[in-house]
This record gives C-alpha cells, sequence and structure tokens, in this order.
C-alpha cells in the first residue's frame, strides 16, 4: 500500500461509523410516525428478502443501485415522490447497515432530511409494525395475499 493510501484507509465498519454521526437515526417506531407525517419510507433491501419476508405497507421499493438516480429531486430520472430537497426520506434495508450508507449518499445529494431506520425491516418486524406477507404466504384468516393486496409501491416496470 502506497502512503497516501495508508493514511485515508479504513475499515468498513469505521466507515459506517463516521457515516452513521451525520444521521439522525430513527427506531421502527419513530419511522412509522415519520411516515404517518408524510416522509417516505424507502425499502432498498433486495428482492430476494422482499419475497421471504414482505413489505412495509406503503413503502417506496427502489432497488439499491437506482436509489440515488430516483430520488435525485434535480435527476431526469426521478420518481413523482422526489419533490425537493426537503423531502424526509427513511431508508431500509434488512438490518440498517446498508441503509446508513445508502442515506449518507442521499444527503451527499442534498437530501438533507435522508436517515434509516435502525434496524432495518428486521426492526420493523420486530416491533409488530404492519408487514404485508409474501405473495402466497397464509394470511391470518387462512386465505393466501396475491399481488392485488399488496399495496407497496415498486420502481420496477
Amino acid at each position: 500500500m502506497t502512503e497516501p493510501a495508508a493514511r485515508t484507509a479504513r475499515s468498513i465498519d469505521d466507515h459506517l461509523e463516521r457515516v452513521r454521526t451525520r444521521l439522525e437515526r430513527l427506531d421502527a417506531p419513530a419511522a412509522a410516525e415519520a411516515a404517518a407525517n408524510g416522509a417516505v419510507l424507502v425499502d432498498i433491501r433486495y428482492a430476494a428478502l422482499r419475497d421471504r419476508d414482505g413489505l412495509i405497507p406503503g413503502a417506496l421499493v427502489v432497488e439499491r443501485n437506482e436509489l440515488e438516480w430516483r430520488l435525485d429531486p434535480l435527476g431526469d430520472h426521478k420518481l413523482p415522490e422526489a419533490t425537493g430537497h426537503d423531502l424526509t426520506v427513511v431508508v431500509i434495508c434488512n438490518e440498517g447497515y446498508a441503509s446508513s450508507l445508502a442515506a449518507a449518499s442521499l444527503q451527499d445529494l442534498g437530501l438533507h432530511r435522508a436517515t434509516d431506520l435502525d434496524g432495518g425491516f428486521q426492526a420493523w418486524r420486530a416491533a409488530g409494525l404492519p408487514v404485508i406477507p409474501p405473495e402466497g404466504s397464509w394470511s391470518p384468516s387462512g386465505g393466501t395475499m396475491n399481488a392485488s393486496s399488496r399495496p407497496a409501491r415498486s420502481t420496477r416496470s
């Protein structure tokens, strides 16, 4: 390793700790309250996790590799929800690690109210907050959920 690289190198754990100093991370009840007050919940979990565990009602599903392009209010590929830099965005991953990095990236784009859900989807579910079961799983009434009963929004066409 060259001398300049050695001075700037740090582990992902160090980087994550540093990034999180910029965020006002929310626990699950606070994230639910933020959503009730107009915040946009953005689920960046990959499809296999969403298919396995289900969805958060009303959350916008955006693949991680599309996040910045879809939420940049100045971008050509922005979603209708990307209304401005004052938008409150709560990024959700599976356990609250990737979401911290993603929220910091959104802050770098000027979305100064971007943050993440501490503990991710797993914390949301553990708090007993609403979850739409995966397609084909049994509902409490014994029926199955189908695509028409899944209100989470996706950016996929």
